[in-house]
């Protein structure tokens, strides 16, 4: 309805109700898009000064922590020093000792081996030339063998020769007895097959001359008969051919005049099918139309529902956006709090774990890289494109924690190694172990003793070892260390 004034306005049609519909709209759109952006804003650049802020404040406590622990740290390692000083001078004189030691019995063990290799090299001369003596006696055996083995195939060779001569002699006489037999009876089947392929000759021949006039004569009345029926066959059809020349022109006609009529027919079918196809076409066309407008009515009404739903929808997220920033904000304190409390936690379990710390590691906390220079280049240059940029994300937030890897590493190589040198000195101990047994058995005399195989054990000189059943030789000469020399050097 048109307002009251002074002056009348011109009312608007629909289209431009809803051009001025859509157009509010669009505004409304425009200024609650401005409204996001400027939230969206604000709250990046609260954002961006509280990281900014908490960067500074955490530079500033680091560089306070550090000039504090350079201050202890200085004053560590010049107590450090001091020990390590007294202990390298301590270990080296013990080295030292240890050298000479080694070296004293390095001296001995050269003149024990010596001794053990000259006895060795006398002992191999001698089963050098016990194996000659038996390769000897062996060959001699050989040609023997070999001899007799020769006289007998001889013997056995023209045996077997006389008697193959013999058996051939037998077979040429069998051969030509067979062969005389098999020519006689050869002739008398030829005698036999050429009297019977005559008689069979002349058999054939009679037969097929009588065969023959049988067959002529039956032919001739069959052509007879063949004659008197076509004859009958012409005289009773040429009525019927007459009829039916006269029928099938009369079928010519009326065929081409049917075909004139359907023609016809087929055109006015098409005509009558193309209107019938406008009219449709028009009635569809008519109805898409009023469908279209139908639809685009629909359309704007969802559209302006769908758009007061957004602006419903937009206000309660960013309420709700809001809430979640005040909630994050005070859990992210709360975190942050947690991890100081964890940091100093493990500033403590540091301090205490300091006190049982080595002398060499309190020098030496961080041992550099047990690699090679040359090794170190081929692991950096080694498959360049297996990393990804996940990857190289995760060395970059886990390279912090080298350090504490490697001392990680370092004590369990040397739990290892340890485990290793305690399973040597028990080898080493049940070694000594058995010496020692040994030795005591030599020494003691009990029925244990008697009933084992005891080398110290002599009597009328002769002891409970097993004699060897081997030919006269020189008295042998052994090295034979005591266990008491033994466990006094190993340990």
């Amino acid at each position: 309805m048109p307002k009251k004034g002074k002056k009348a306005k011109i009312p608007l049609s629909d289209e431009e109700q809803l051009l001025l519909f859509q157009q509010r709209l669009l505004a409304e759109e425009e200024a609650a898009k401005k409204k996001e952006r400027l939230l969206t804003q604000f709250l990046k650049d609260k954002l961006a000064k509280e990281e900014h802020n908490s960067a500074l404040n955490l530079n500033k406590i680091n560089t306070q922590w550090r000039t504090v622990l350079r201050e202890v740290k200085t004053r560590e390692l010049h107590k450090d020093i001091e020990i390590l000083s007294q202990t390298f001078e301590r270990v080296v004189d013990c080295k030292d000792s240890v050298i000479k030691s080694l070296a004293k019995d390095l001296t001995e063990a050269e003149e024990q081996y010596a001794h053990a290799l000259r006895s060795h090299l006398h002992n191999v001369d001698q089963l050098l030339a016990l194996q000659r003596r038996r390769l000897s006696l062996l060959e001699e055996n050989y040609n023997m063998e070999l001899e007799v083995l020769t006289k007998e195939f001889e013997t056995e060779r023209k045996t077997i020769i006389d008697q193959h001569e013999k058996e051939i002699h037998y077979l040429q006489d069998v051969f030509m007895a067979m062969e005389q037999n098999y020519l006689d009876s050869e002739y008398e089947s030829k005698l036999e097959f050429q009297s019977m392929w005559d008689d069979l000759k002349n058999k054939t021949l009679e037969e097929k001359h009588f065969l023959r006039l049988q067959l002529e004569n039956i032919v001739e009345d069959l052509w007879r008969r063949f004659q008197d029926a076509l004859k009958n066959y012409t005289d009773a059809t040429e009525d019927r051919k007459i009829a039916f020349e006269t029928l099938r022109m009369k079928d010519e006609k009326s065929s081409k005049e049917i075909e004139i009529q359907m023609k016809k027919i087929q055109k006015l079918q098409e005509a009558i099918s193309s209107l019938k196809g406008k009219i449709v076409s028009h009635s569809r066309e008519s109805e898409w139309q009023n469908h279209c407008v139908r639809n685009d009515k629909e359309l704007v009404h969802i559209q302006l529902r769908k758009l007061k739903a957004q602006r419903t929808q937009v206000r309660g997220v960013s309420q709700e956006n809001l809430v979640k920033l005040t909630l994050e904000s005070n859990t992210t304190l709360k975190e942050l709090k947690k991890v100081v409390e964890k940091g100093e936690q493990i500033l403590k379990l540091a301090e205490i774990c300091r006190k049982f710390e080595t002398e060499e590691e309190k020098v030496l906390p961080f041992y550099s890289s047990a690699l090679t220079p040359s090794e170190q280049e081929e692991n950096l240059t080694q498959n360049p494109e297996d990393l990804t940029e996940e990857l190289a994300r995760a060395m970059v937030d886990y390279s912090g924690m080298e350090n504490f890897w490697k001392r990680y590493n370092k004590v369990k190589l040397e739990v290892l190694s340890l485990q290793h040198r305690r399973t040597q000195l028990l080898d080493i101990s049940g070694k000594l172990r058995e010496l020692l047994k040994q030795y005591l058995d030599g020494i003691s005399v009990s029925d244990e003793v008697l009933s084992q195989l005891n080398p110290l054990f002599i009597v009328n000189h002769r002891s409970n070892l097993p004699q060897l059943s081997t030919p006269a030789q020189p008295p042998k000469t052994y090295n034979v260390i005591e266990a008491a020399h033994v466990v006094s050097r190993t340990l």
